[in-house]
């Protein structure tokens, strides 16, 4: 799907929508991460559609609600809205809103809020939601206040229980804290897509290249870097994949302490600077520490690029 197509599906209000938007089956939340779970109700969520002769819709929220409501407290996003739309889109999804969140509308009684979205908005024939689905000031509406509002206009609604992986829930929450830890290869297990982050590079110390490994540093990530240590991981720039060794943490063997992002892309040769650069997660390799010495710092940069290599051969 090109990013073209998956922009076009790509909707940020409510107003003047095109009528192949309407009419269908709809899913609202926050879908960040789009894991594993997610998919399960968006397969619902296409079955829907089928039965109503209509599009899957997803509305998600930008910014989350959370971070307009208790910001000191919202978790680190785990996708840009966009990166969120193309998972969706991936999955089958026909269209993505991404509401504007504001306070006037987290204000709304969960009734208005479901005339305003759902009736008025997207004139909905179908309803498809987790279990634990909360909507409307004080997220006073639950799933059997949606039962009751569904009943009085003819909608269906269809309720997803969550789905369990290892014995466990797989929630956004518990994606957030595995890569937090460093565990990339678990959260992978729990999402549609390897996990990634997406920056532009910036011009870093340089040693890299001194050593004989020139690395892209990278800033103006939005989404949750994964906790320190060394990666094996697949980046993408300019449409073409490369296997990368990522260094994520602080540089002790110079007596650093501010956190970098700093990948190798093996067999590329050319420049980065100030391109966006997108790196796909596959494994934590071992965990950063100081070296005694640059020889020694080289050797290991050496064994962690073939390591790398190995792990994410394309």
């Amino acid at each position: 799907m090109s990013a073209n197509e998956n922009e076009k599906r790509l909707l940020r209000n409510l107003q003047s929508l095109p009528s192949s938007c309407m009419r269908g089956a709809v899913a609202i939340g926050n879908f960040d991460g789009v894991h594993c779970g997610h998919q399960h109700l968006i397969e619902r969520l296409i079955a829907a559609a089928r039965r109503s002769v209509g599009p899957a819709v997803v509305l998600t929220f930008d910014p989350s609600p959370l971070s307009l409501l208790r910001p000191e407290i919202a978790p680190p996003k785990l996708t840009t809205i966009e990166r969120r739309a193309e998972l969706l889109r991936r999955l089958g999804v026909d269209w993505v809103i991404a509401y504007p969140t504001q306070m006037s509308t987290l204000q709304l009684s969960p009734e208005d809020f479901f005339t305003k979205t759902l009736v008025d908005g997207l004139q909905a024939k179908a309803i498809v939601e987790g279990a634990n689905f909360f909507f409307g000031k004080d997220r006073q509406g639950t799933v059997d206040t949606l039962r009751s509002l569904v009943s009085l206009h003819q909608m269906t609604l269809d309720v997803v229980e969550m789905r369990q992986t290892e014995s466990q829930i797989v929630s956004s929450s518990r994606i957030r804290e595995m890569l937090q830890r460093g565990d990339v290869a678990g959260a992978n297990r729990c999402l549609t897509a390897p996990y990634s982050i997406e920056g532009r590079v910036v011009v870093g110390a340089q040693r890299g290249r001194d050593l004989g490994f020139p690395t892209a540093n990278l800033s103006e990530i939005e989404t949750l870097i994964p906790g320190s240590g060394v990666y094996a991981a697949v980046a993408e720039t300019e449409g073409k994949l490369y296997p990368t060794a990522v260094h994520i943490g602080p540089n002790p063997t110079y007596g650093e302490n501010q956190l970098k992002v700093e990948a190798h892309l093996i067999g590329f040769r050319g420049d980065l600077y100030r391109s966006k650069l997108r790196v796909e997660f596959r494994q934590r390799i071992r965990e950063v520490r100081r070296f005694e010495n640059v020889e020694e710092l080289r050797d290991q940069l050496q064994r962690d690029i073939a390591r790398a290599a190995e792990i994410s051969r394309l």
